[in-house]
C-alpha cells in the first residue's frame, strides 16, 4: 500500500479504520468478525479517486451502478452468519470483492457469484494479487445462485431481491443460513433464514437499503415502466 499512497496519506487511513472499528464494535459483537475487518483493506476494494474515504461508514461507488456497502451493514450481515470458520460459502453480488475477501477469513471456502462481467474479472484478479485463495468468482448464469457448489452452509446475499428467493433456499444445507435483503427496489427488511427439518425460520434483522438483485428470481433489468 505505501507504493500506492503517499505516507500522509496512509496515516489518515490508519486513523480512519481505527475510527471506524471504534463505531464497529458498539453494534457488532463477534469478535472474529471484527478481527477480519481489521485485517482486510478496505481501500484496495474502491476506486482509486474515493480511497479517501474507503473508511467513512457509507457506501461507495464502483461503476456499472453497483455499490460497495456500507460497512456496519458489511459486518451485521457477516456475523448474522454465524461463522465459526470450517463452513462453505455462497456469495451472490461479488462487486469489487470486499464481502468475499472477509468471508474468506471466517470459513473455509467462499464461492462467489457476479453479474456483471467486468466487476467479477476485476475481483476475481483483485482478491488474487492480494492472496485470498479459498475464494472462487463466477459469472452468473441463469438460475441464482451456483448450484454446481452446492450445499452451502451459508449463503449471503449483498443485494435486494423482492422477496427471499426459493433457488437460493434450495442450495442451502440443513442448518445453514440465508442473510438477504428483501422489500422493494428502494428500502428493505434484511433477514436470516435458517433451515431446519421443519422448514425455513425466518428472524428479521432491521431495515436497509441496497441495490436490486437484476435477473430471473430477481428484480427485471429495469423497472416497470
Amino acid at each position: 500500500m505505501a507504493g500506492i499512497m503517499k505516507g500522509a496519506s496512509i496515516e489518515r487511513l490508519e486513523r480512519a479504520k481505527t475510527d471506524l472499528l471504534v463505531e464497529l464494535e458498539a453494534e457488532v459483537k463477534d469478535p472474529r468478525v471484527l478481527a477480519a475487518f481489521r485485517q482486510v483493506p478496505r481501500e484496495l476494494f474502491v476506486p482509486e479517486d474515493t480511497r479517501q474515504f474507503a473508511y467513512e461508514n457509507r457506501p461507495l461507488p464502483i461503476g456499472y451502478g453497483q455499490t460497495i456497502s456500507q460497512p456496519l451493514m458489511v459486518a451485521l450481515m457477516t456475523q448474522a452468519l454465524l461463522l465459526t470458520g470450517g463452513e462453505k460459502v455462497l456469495e451472490v453480488g461479488t462487486g469489487s470483492g470486499y464481502q468475499a475477501a472477509l468471508l474468506s477469513l471466517l470459513c473455509a471456502r467462499v464461492v462467489s457469484v457476479e453479474l456483471i462481467a467486468p466487476l467479477a474479472c476485476s475481483a476475481a484478479e483483485r482478491l488474487r494479487s492480494l492472496g485470498y485463495a479459498n475464494v472462487d468468482v463466477h459469472v452468473a448464469g441463469d438460475t441464482l445462485g451456483w448450484p454446481e457448489g452446492a450445499p452451502y452452509d451459508g449463503i449471503i446475499v449483498t443485494a435486494a431481491a423482492p422477496e427471499v428467493p426459493l433457488r437460493l433456499l434450495d442450495q442451502l444445507a440443513l442448518g445453514g443460513r440465508l442473510v438477504v435483503p428483501v422489500g422493494s427496489r428502494n428500502l428493505q427488511e434484511l433477514v436470516r433464514i435458517v433451515k431446519t427439518p421443519e422448514g425455513a425460520q425466518r428472524h428479521n434483522l432491521g431495515p436497509c437499503r441496497f441495490v436490486p438483485l437484476l435477473g430471473r428470481d430477481a428484480w427485471p433489468e429495469a423497472p416497470a415502466g
